[in-house]
């Protein structure tokens, strides 16, 4: 394990004003987004939807690195050079989804997958370009779940997966996802508390069992939101929640913290990151920025359309989200600015 090198990739992911381009969508969920504009699950189809995404000039001023899939760190970009290679070019990061989906562990809870065969993959895709991972454990909400147990084995399997990374001299990212959606959707505000804040715990006492070494691990968590099917909560209560659980939870030590959309609108995740910079004032110990897949690949996919000649559309698009989180990510953002793109 090279501790320096582990910290110095971290803290690059982390970079004032800049974030991470979640684009490590499965084939399957990849074909949704291209069902979306009408366009067929081909692997033509999601090599040129992925280079009117990273091909967009300027991204670097914005994005610090892009989570890939297996398929696309192995893939060329339509001018014949590797997508790693092309963004190790213009200063970004290639990183790469490790886990392996999700399995049950009861009725209702799942952990993920993949940890057997991971020391395995790591150096080919170390070989290959990437120099982070990440790793997705999923809670879902009601007034008994999750349980012990899941909060536990998740843990468990997320620090894991970080040390092993760490040995292989790759950065990981680990995610404990709170649901906000899906089958369990009616918790409030103070719900969502109570589980972040129990995950956090459950993860972080999990990866100083492991040994990890913190300030080469970077936290991808909810936000504390309410569920999609209760009560909405204000821009500034669900901004001062999430603060107020980072503060109790999150080591000073860490990398930094670079949240999920989580079913949020683009512009929702937008503003929730922008009242929480405002709200930390820059007091805390660690970066508050941006790890969104949806939230910044929506509004492009729509102008693209999959048509060759929207292809500047739908890049003039992912630039401005990521923008607009780039301001977010320093306090500097205001709806305003969206209608005045617009204009």
């Amino acid at each position: 394990m090279n501790q320096e090198q582990l910290q110095q990739t971290a803290e690059a992911l982390v970079a004032t004003g800049k974030g991470i381009l979640a684009a490590d969508e499965s084939n399957a969920t990849a074909g949704k987004r291209l069902a979306s504009i009408g366009m067929e699950n081909t692997e033509a189809h999601r090599r040129a939807m992925r280079d009117m995404l990273f091909g967009a000039k300027g991204l670097s001023d914005y994005i610090s690195g892009v989570i890939l899939f297996d398929e696309t760190l192995r893939q060329d970009n339509l001018a014949g050079t590797s997508f790693a290679a092309d963004m190790q070019a213009h200063g970004v990061i290639p990183g790469i989804k490790v886990d392996e989906g999700l399995e049950n562990i009861n009725d209702v809870e799942q952990v993920t997958k993949g940890l057997e065969n991971l020391a395995g993959r790591l150096p080919e895709y170390y070989d290959l370009g990437a120099r982070f991972a990440k790793w997705r454990a999923v809670f879902a909400i009601t007034d008994t779940y999750p349980s012990v147990e899941c909060y536990e084995e998740a843990a468990s399997r997320l620090a894991k997966y970080a040390k092993i990374c760490q040995e292989n001299n790759i950065v990981p990212i680990v995610e404990p996802e709170v649901m906000m959606d899906g089958q369990y959707n009616t918790h409030s505000l103070e719900r969502s508390c109570e589980v972040v804040t129990a995950a956090h715990k459950a993860l972080f006492a999990a990866l100083e069992k492991e040994g990890a070494y913190l300030p080469g691990v970077l936290l991808k968590p909810s936000m504390v939101i309410p569920g999609n099917g209760a009560e909405s909560a204000t821009v500034e209560a669900v901004a001062q929640a999430t603060v107020d659980c980072l503060k109790e939870t999150v080591p000073a030590d860490i990398a930094g913290v670079v949240f999920l959309s989580g079913g949020q609108s683009d512009e929702e995740a937008t503003a929730h990151l922008d009242a929480m910079n405002k709200i930390a004032g820059g007091s805390l110990p660690w970066t508050l920025t941006y790890s969104y897949g949806r939230a910044l690949q929506a509004a492009s996919l729509q102008a693209w359309g999959g048509q060759p000649e929207n292809v500047a559309a739908g890049r003039a698009a992912i630039l401005h989200r990521a923008k607009m989180n780039s301001l977010a990510s320093k306090g500097q953002y205001s709806s305003s600015m969206e209608s005045e793109a617009a204009a």
